[in-house]
């Protein structure tokens, strides 16, 4: 699903102050008291790329949100009333009184249809059988930003507008996060050495098209939206949502972790290459201190990081008993401790919450532990992670604290081996036990209408252990002795997902339509294309003088006066055209239609001739893959890799290597960013379906159907009921 490079990118991006301010946001609710209520509780503000935390310092924002909320209250019973009448009228004309969409991310039909073969997947070859199965159509690409934004929205991704995790802006050839943009508080007041904005910032989520649940609450029928990708921020509809993908950690990134240990003979510690950073404590005695540091504070002019301490004493059985923020934590090693609040001071009364799990990888002879992102409080959200924004809350409420990161898993402490394979499969284990307890819940609340909820595992575990699996991998693990354990993972997970689907089915009755369906399926990931290096390779991308290739990321080094094309991202290639790119000397017209045509000529077949081997299936142009009104947003060159083939890291960051094709040696090793007909997804239902071809963009319409609601025409999806459907 989301590839953790990303992370790097934003990581990057803060900490090179390339998204300073632009990123701040506001908390818009003063204190938050222990002991009030949720709604007294609720601090709400955003935190983007690396952004900080601001407070609303003007009157009239309080004034007019409350009398904004007086008005909401003193029409509701109105709206109520309105809203029942229009979803008792469309469920009337419903073949269901209920809709459940349970996705599985990266569920691959091939490894699916083996399994059952196997006899080991049994609830989901009884619901192919007694009611439907097929593979499902994806996206160009196959990305999960942009499968579910399809899936969402029923369209095509012209019409949403998500091409890739991110795009560049083209007049500072910067990455920017695809999904959401952020704009700071136009007014700020200085006093002293505090800055306090007077206004509030706007949050604009990318996505465009209406989700079908928004069009179902249209027509008063309610929704339950849980862990969907590219819902942040979350939408606003008749019905409950839990934000995903894109949603920050407390740092304002897309997840750092942060190790702790002591300083070593080597020098001075610093941070790793992605994912994370290094943070060194002090022992005395029997005791180890150190400082976590959390969200940057946007109240003080100059910018530093809030931080809270601990201190942590060893014990005689080999565990230790961390003091944090109040709290007595016992650590033992090798096991994460359970989530521990932490509230990082601001200013006098104000605190932005977050939560994290520790991990003490040894106390003596020298400390070590691992420390998750932190992640935002769902009881104390600092910024709307859910719709209504008290959902968050309900939810901790009901069940404990959980992990509200949109990238939940941390992926990266395991490529930098700060975590085991078994320190990472219970990081995944708990969420997925976190997410299953919120669908039930679901499921027994939400009578009538909509429920969807999406779980990650299978997608994260497939990256991470593809290697074991795949002997022609060239980071293949033949000789870890857990190798054979780890070669039964992914079909664990597998069973695992069998399971729920079992469990959901006990819970569904004759007036519920089931689909399990997955976004994409999975592929091996050997070898990287550096689509930058192929352009210089070929005259196309130019380096300054002296520049022979660039290690440095985003971009820089490249002479764009000569420059007709460069790659960033995941997706595909630009053109560097003039009146779009802020040094652009591609005309726009005839000059870049014969570029486009001649890139995809070259690109399209592209030999690894050290392997023998197709690493590019097709190149086709945005023009010809997308229609809609934003199709001059995606990338001009839209790129389909064979398998075992994807763009390399390095091109990926806007890098331009040494050479073309290079080896894939990290430990996420498994993939779905190549050719779309090479990775469909899986659809299974308790519905007879239309077998020709369904794809992702057909799951809205069907389910607008079922429900008795209209599907509006710029859908490109279709529904899915045969004719005699169920009769």
């Amino acid at each position: 699903m989301f590839s953790s490079r990303i992370r790097h990118i934003f990581g990057a991006l803060q900490r090179r102050n390339l998204l300073p301010l632009a990123c701040l946001l506001v908390v818009l609710a003063l204190t938050s008291q222990e002991n009030s209520s949720p709604t007294q509780n609720v601090q709400v503000a955003y935190i983007g790329p690396g952004a900080g935390i601001a407070l609303v310092g003007s009157f009239l924002a309080v004034l007019g949100a409350m009398l904004t909320a007086f008005m909401v209250l003193l029409t509701w019973p109105i709206r109520w009333c309105w809203r029942s009448l229009r979803g008792q009228q469309a469920l009337k004309r419903a073949q269901v009184k209920r809709v459940v969409v349970l996705g599985l991310d990266g569920l691959d039909p091939e490894l699916v249809e083996t399994f059952m073969e196997e006899g080991i997947l049994p609830n989901l070859k009884k619901l192919g059988s007694t009611g439907s199965y097929h593979r499902l159509g994806t996206t160009w690409p196959p990305l999960s930003p942009v499968a579910w934004s399809s899936f969402s929205t029923g369209s095509n991704p012209g019409k949403h507008r998500i091409f890739d995790f991110i795009t560049r802006n083209p007049l500072t050839y910067l990455p920017e996060i695809s999904s959401v943009r952020i704009q700071p508080p136009r007014r700020q007041l200085k006093l002293g050495n505090y800055c306090l904005p007077l206004s509030r910032p706007r949050i604009d989520g990318l996505r465009k098209s209406k989700p079908f649940w928004k069009i179902l609450g249209e027509a008063g029928i309610f929704s339950t939206i849980l862990r969907v990708p590219i819902t942040f921020p979350p939408d606003r509809f008749h019905g409950v949502q839990l934000s995903a993908m894109c949603v920050p950690d407390l740092r304002g990134t897309q997840g750092m972790f942060t190790y702790f240990a002591e300083q070593g003979d080597t020098g001075a510690i610093t941070e790793f290459d992605v994912g994370g950073e290094r943070i060194e404590v002090r022992r005395s005695a029997q005791s180890v201190h150190g400082t976590l540091p959390g969200p940057v504070n946007p109240l003080r002019t100059k910018l530093v990081d809030s931080q809270v301490s601990f201190r942590v004493v060893g014990k005689k059985d080999g565990t230790a008993v961390m003091h944090v923020a109040g709290q007595t934590v016992r650590l033992v090693p090798g096991q994460y401790t359970d989530w521990v609040r932490l509230p990082f001071r601001l200013a006098a009364g104000v605190k932005a919450h977050g939560l994290c799990r520790f991990l003490l990888k040894q106390f003596q002879p020298s400390f070590e532990m691992y420390c998750t992102p932190i992640h935002i409080d769902p009881d104390r959200p600092v910024m709307p992670i859910s719709h209504p924004r008290v959902y968050s809350i309900y939810l901790a409420r009901k069940q404990g604290p959980y992990a509200t990161m949109g990238l939940a898993e941390d992926t990266w402490s395991l490529s930098e081996g700060l975590i085991d394979e078994e320190a990472f499969l219970r990081q995944t284990d708990d969420i997925n036990a976190e997410r299953k307890t919120m669908f039930f819940d679901s499921l027994q609340r939400t009578k009538r209408g909509a429920v969807v909820c999406v779980f990650d595992g299978p997608d994260r575990i497939q990256h991470m252990f593809w290697r074991f699996q795949d002997s022609n991998h060239p980071n293949y693990q033949a000789g870890d002795p857990t190798a054979d354990r780890h070669r039964r993972v992914i079909r664990d997970m597998y069973v695992r997902m069998d399971q729920l689907v079992g469990e959901t089915l006990e819970k569904m009755n004759r007036d519920t339509a089931l689909f399990v369906m997955s976004d994409h399926g999975f592929k091996p990931f050997r070898r990287g294309v550096d689509l930058n290096a192929w352009l210089l390779k070929h005259g196309y991308l130019v380096l300054k003088e002296n520049a022979q290739s660039s290690d440095k990321g985003y971009l820089e080094e490249i002479d764009w006066s000569q420059t007709r094309a460069y790659a960033l991202g995941l997706a595909g290639i630009y053109v560097n055209q003039q009146g779009r790119e802020a040094e652009g000397i591609v005309s726009a017209g005839e000059e870049k239609k014969q570029l486009v045509e001649e890139l995809c000529s070259q690109l399209t077949g592209l030999q690894d001739t050290d392997r023998g081997q197709e690493a590019i299936h097709q190149a086709i142009s945005s023009e010809d893959a997308y229609t809609g009104p934003y199709v001059d947003a995606a990338p001009d060159l839209i790129l389909g890799y064979h398998v075992g083939y994807r763009v390399s890291w390095d091109s990926a960051v806007g890098k331009c290597g040494p050479q073309v094709f290079s080896d894939n040696m990290h430990a996420w090793s498994g993939d779905h960013c190549i050719h779309p007909d090479l990775v469909p997804g899986v659809l299974f239902s308790n519905l007879r379906l239309d077998g020709s071809q369904p794809h992702i963009t057909d799951l809205g319409p069907t389910t607008l159907e079922l429900l008795g609601v209209k599907t509006p025409a710029y859908m490109d999806g279709k529904s899915l009921l045969c004719s005699d459907a169920n009769s």
